[in-house]
């Protein structure tokens, strides 16, 4: 087995924020998205697709061009990239799908590019408890409406929420600046095979550049929703992260709090005993401010260092 990719689970804690939007089931209600569990309590979430967003924004912001975004192929189509993996490195890190009619009553087509970059939801570990922030709106007071009536406070509430949030990521390393295509072997005018074949868009520099500005977006991760009113931090305060020879986010289930509060090491040992065999490198580092730093665990800092040496040992380049 070769090692092809890294996963990193990792913890925010967020004291008051409403990170989210949802669906309004009231007019002046506005709600947080949330997950309902089996015995009926709930846990608020931030999407993939946001996280993603945010991702993209922060690579953007740490100077990288972005493709641009353009109109989709198909009338009722969803806005498409360049679908450029070359040029832009959210092309290739996040993928693309573009789908085109077909003419003449043939099928149509589609350029798609599989994300790489594998983004799960950032799930909060406590129940939302029903708290609300009541807000009005004095913006309008002293004028009228174009009716001569004056208009009236616009008064409102927004569902906020405290707690440690759990999210994961997983970098399919093999599968950065490369695209796989369909090559078809004939015997005359007869197909007689199809092999999956491996194109090389950049070269390892530029593979390792890119893997490098997403970890650092990472480490900085923040949403840019919501945060006029509830400025929030859901850039990592822990991870565990793996080197791995198998693409599994084996830390997904198993980043938990004890009853202390503090992240429960022992359970993730275990994870690291279980799946040794798969697992090239692993660690678990800790921003102090934030969790306790136990035995078997190193600083923030050195925890991001570390996983950007093995991005630049994967890639065999010096940066």
């Amino acid at each position: 087995m070769k090692t092809n990719n890294i996963t990193i689970t990792y913890l925010s804690k967020v004291s008051l924020a409403s990170l989210n939007g949802s669906d309004k089931e009231v007019d002046n209600i506005n709600p947080i998205k949330k997950v309902t569990l089996q015995n009926g309590e709930e846990l608020p979430y931030v999407s993939s697709q946001a996280i993603r967003r945010a991702l993209r924004d922060k690579i953007k912001e740490l100077g990288y061009p972005i493709s641009p975004v353009g109109q989709s192929s198909t009338d009722k189509g969803a806005p498409k990239t360049a679908l450029d993996p070359i040029k832009y490195i959210d092309d290739d890190l996040f993928g693309y799908m573009d789908a085109k009619a077909g003419s003449d009553g043939e099928g149509g087509t589609s350029d798609v590019r599989t994300s790489p970059i594998r983004v799960e939801s950032l799930l909060a570990l406590a129940t939302y408890k029903g708290d609300l922030d009541y807000a009005t709106n004095f913006m309008g007071k002293g004028l009228k409406d174009s009716k001569g009536k004056p208009i009236q406070p616009n008064i409102f509430e927004t569902e906020i929420h405290s707690g440690v949030y759990r999210g994961t990521v997983l970098i399919e390393l093999d599968r950065i600046g490369i695209e796989h295509q369909v090559e078809e072997v004939k015997e005359g005018k007869k197909i007689v095979a199809r092999n999956l074949v491996a194109k090389e868009l950049v070269d390892n520099n530029e593979k390792a550049k890119r893997v490098l500005a997403f970890i650092d977006a990472l480490q900085m991760l923040w949403s840019s929703g919501r945060q006029s009113r509830f400025l929030a931090d859901i850039s990592p305060k822990f991870v565990a992260a793996a080197l791995m020879k198998s693409k599994n986010p084996i830390f997904l289930e198993s980043v938990v709090l004890d009853e202390k509060g503090q992240v429960n090491l022992e359970q993730l040992n275990t994870v690291a005993s279980d799946y040794e065999r798969f697992i090239d490198k692993h660690l678990f580092a800790v921003q102090e401010s934030v969790f306790e730093k136990k035995d078997g665990m190193i600083s923030l800092k050195e925890g991001f260092e570390a996983i950007q040496t093995w991005v630049k040992s994967y890639y065999s380049v010096q940066l």
